[in-house]
């Protein structure tokens, strides 16, 4: 092989030349592949970002809320019922029934429903010890009587002596010593019968005592009336007041059915409007369809400063068996021009479910439905009576109130009404 000075031995080999470098693999950029499945994936995310955003709004704005309204009660317009409370049926005339003395209760003549009559005996204790203590009174009163006769025996006996002893005094028969021995004997005898008279009244209020407490373990009825409960049974021990333990303070509670009343929570706010006298209607919840007269008995002159309400007694005109204590009931306070008869139209008022008042900004306000949609309306309204408020101003009665809704109600927002 010729091989020429300064000449690079690469320069004779035969063939192309190719740079290496170029065929060097780049590991940091994506396949074209790969590169359209992230465009594909990136473009789903946002549109589905996009649906979620747009159905939140559209459900925010633009989904019906279902809501319960009622319409916006007008009352009194030409005479119709004034204020309205809630309240119980109790009987004026009750009592819980207990012993005098504490004993174990052996006999019980009544159950729930019974009636009595006063002085009836609805129960007795065991009192075989309080029987023997007043046979034992009655020996000590007699022993004490005994006592007194023999007393007076002796004495009447002196008596004559002291006499016979002056004559014989006179006659110089006996001594002066012994007429002065029979007059002390004579003193002494009639302050012994002093002493067994004292004796005897002692046993006597010992045994009158005696047949008390004996008479004590007689329960009797204190008042014509019905039982309404049993608070203990035979066998359980009885006493004034409650012990703890198995003691009872009460053997039965019973009430005078002819006086029941209806008490009732009148807020204060309204309770100058309440007289002494004036009719009322009385409903039960027990009998919704029928209704009772009834009047104003008391106004108690206190009120309760934590629910700034006045306790209102009212008496019912129209007694009914069925009516028992306990009941729920509600009154109308009727105007009383309306109830004597035609006269001057009285003012109209409006009531509204108190559930339907909302504070908002330190105002009141209600939510009216209007051709479907929600529409927030100002109103002034008054305290809750019975559960009721009365929108002094704001509305003109009739309209549509929401009650209840099932979701965030916006004025405006579009709702379905659910009930009547």
């Amino acid at each position: 092989m010729d091989v020429r000075p300064g000449n690079d031995h690469s320069e004779n080999v035969s063939g192309p030349v190719h740079d290496l470098g170029r065929l060097r693999i780049d590991r940091d950029r994506p396949g074209p592949a790969m590169a359209r499945a992230l465009k594909i994936s990136i473009g789903i995310a946002v549109v589905a970002i996009l649906l979620v955003v747009a159905v939140f709004f559209v459900l925010r704005r633009g989904g019906a809320v279902t809501v319960q309204v009622t319409r916006a009660e007008v009352t009194g317009a030409g005479g119709g019922a004034g204020i309205t409370a809630n309240g119980y049926v109790v009987a004026r005339t009750k009592a819980s029934v207990s012993s005098k003395i504490p004993g174990r209760l052996e006999y019980l003549g009544v159950t729930e429903g019974s009636r009595v009559r006063k002085g009836e005996i609805i129960a007795r204790l065991e009192h075989e010890d309080y029987a023997a203590q007043v046979s034992q009174a009655e020996a000590e009163l007699a022993r004490a009587r005994a006592a007194l006769a023999e007393a007076e025996t002796t004495r009447d006996q002196l008596q004559r002596d002291v006499a016979r002893s002056q004559d014989l005094l006179a006659r110089n028969l006996i001594s002066g010593q012994q007429a002065e021995t029979l007059a002390s004997q004579l003193s002494a005898a009639e302050a012994r019968v002093e002493l067994q008279k004292a004796q005897v009244q002692s046993a006597e209020a010992s045994l009158k005592v005696s047949r008390a407490t004996l008479q004590n373990t007689d329960i009797r009825a204190p008042f014509d009336g019905t039982v309404l409960r049993k608070d203990a049974e035979v066998g359980e021990i009885v006493a004034p007041s409650v012990g703890g333990g198995l003691t009872r303070g009460a053997v039965v509670t019973m009430a005078d059915l002819k006086t029941l009343e209806v008490e009732v929570d009148v807020n204060e706010s309204y309770i100058a409007q309440i007289r002494g006298g004036q009719p009322a209607r009385i409903m039960l919840d027990a009998y919704p369809d029928t209704s009772y007269r009834g009047s104003v008995r008391q106004i108690v002159p206190t009120a309760d400063r934590q629910r700034a309400t006045v306790l209102v007694k009212v008496g019912i005109l129209q007694p009914d068996s069925r009516i028992l204590p306990e009941m729920a009931a509600r009154v109308e306070f009727l105007n009383e021009m309306s109830a004597s008869g035609p006269g001057p139209a009285l003012p109209s008022r409006i009531f509204v479910p108190g559930a339907a008042v909302h504070e908002e900004g330190g105002r009141s306000i209600v939510w009216v439905v209007r051709d479907g949609k929600a529409r927030r309306q100002a109103v002034t309204a008054g305290p809750v009576s019975a559960g009721k408020r009365e929108i002094r101003s704001g509305l003109s009665g009739g309209e549509q109130v929401v009650v209840a809704q099932s979701g965030t109600l916006e004025d405006g927002k579009k709702v379905t009404v659910a009930g009547p």
